[in-house]
């Protein structure tokens, strides 16, 4: 039996997806990569408002500016205190940094001395003030951390929304814009392209069928396999060439792996007292560029999908030996660390 609808009924109850960024798209809208708001978003939105309906607009990361740069040579704005990344809070606020708190009204560039910052990553707060511009009069409602709707009526509206925070329409959104996929698709995390897809397709379910007008445009290169995935509303074939590489790969779930962080002294000596599973492999260790301690190392574990037992077996006598030995320095690990692959 299958639990799989027919195509048919699949594309007659989906909205119409509409992908932006890729060369064909720059040639017709020469602005449509560096901006925010392509046309054919803006005509959407227009168009859907005009019809009475609301508009969603998905944006990846909440609040005002969560992360600056130098407006000159682009280098990552940091605290000048404790090297965390600055951040503004509102349109009228100073800079400050998002681990101590500390302000940073008189920043300057460590790498070319200027003293003038721009947008890295633009929040949610900040999209739904520029939307409120560029659509006047529109009333423009925002869902996520600070208050999170269940639900909006059927007018004309711009809904802000956070992943996961998209209220329910009441007879579906006329259209939905699906900003700033970049920020999703370039995480540092084996999973990413899967948890965008998650993250679209929550957002894309809450719009109305295409034959209703309800359109989706997403701010992404169309030849992505998780764009396609979303073109054709088939997370399964998405789940199964995504499994198709990382078995080609050697990453899980076709395999298990392990991670082993720490200082490179203390990875050297828990490698010494680990027991390799028979036909397992070690990667590195290798530095970690992004550690506070400049002497961080990590090693990879890479054993067969049915040595799982055998590898958590053979972490747990060598952290055991080491502990025995009453080793100074720790030795983080991780068991299939998604984020690290």
């Amino acid at each position: 039996m299958s639990w799989l609808a027919d195509r048919a009924v699949v594309r007659s109850a989906s909205p119409r997806v509409v992908p932006v960024g890729d060369e064909r798209d720059q040639e017709r809208d020469a602005g449509a990569m560096a901006a925010r708001l392509p046309t054919i978003a803006w005509q959407a939105a227009r168009k859907a408002l005009a019809d009475g309906a609301p508009v969603l607009v998905q944006v990846p990361r909440r609040g005002y500016l969560p992360s600056m740069s130098c407006e000159r040579c682009r280098a990552s704005a940091r605290c000048s205190a404790c090297s965390g990344p600055l951040a503004l809070s509102s349109g009228h606020a100073v800079p400050s940094c998002r681990w101590c708190g500390r302000l940073a009204g008189d920043w300057t560039c460590s790498e070319c001395g200027s003293r003038r910052l721009r947008a890295a990553v633009v929040g949610a707060r900040r999209t739904a003030e520029e939307l409120g511009r560029a659509f006047a009069g529109t009333p423009v409602r925002t869902s996520g951390r600070d208050g999170v709707l269940a639900t909006v009526p059927a007018e004309a509206a711009l809904v802000i929304a956070t992943p996961g925070a998209e209220p329910v329409a009441d007879g579906g959104y006329g259209a939905a814009l699906l900003l700033d996929s970049w920020a999703l698709l370039t995480r540092a995390d084996l999973r990413a392209s899967e948890e965008t897809l998650r993250r679209w397709a929550n957002a894309v379910a809450l719009v109305r069928p295409a034959q209703r007008g309800g359109i989706v445009v997403a701010h992404a290169d169309g030849s992505v396999p998780v764009v396609q995935a979303l073109l054709r509303w088939d997370p399964g074939w998405h789940a199964s060439s995504e499994l198709a590489d990382r078995t080609a790969l050697g990453f899980p779930p076709a395999v298990r792996m392990a991670s082993l962080t720490g200082r490179a002294d203390a990875v050297a000596d828990f490698l010494q007292a680990f027991h390799l599973p028979e036909g397992g492999e070690v990667l590195g260790p290798v530095a970690v560029s992004d550690a506070e301690d400049e002497d961080t190392e990590r090693a990879l574990v890479r054993v067969r999908r049915g040595a799982g037992l055998a590898l958590a077996a053979a972490l747990h006598q060598a952290a055991g030996v080491r502990s025995a030995r009453k080793a100074p320095d720790p030795v983080r690990i991780q068991v299939d660390p998604s984020e690290l692959i």
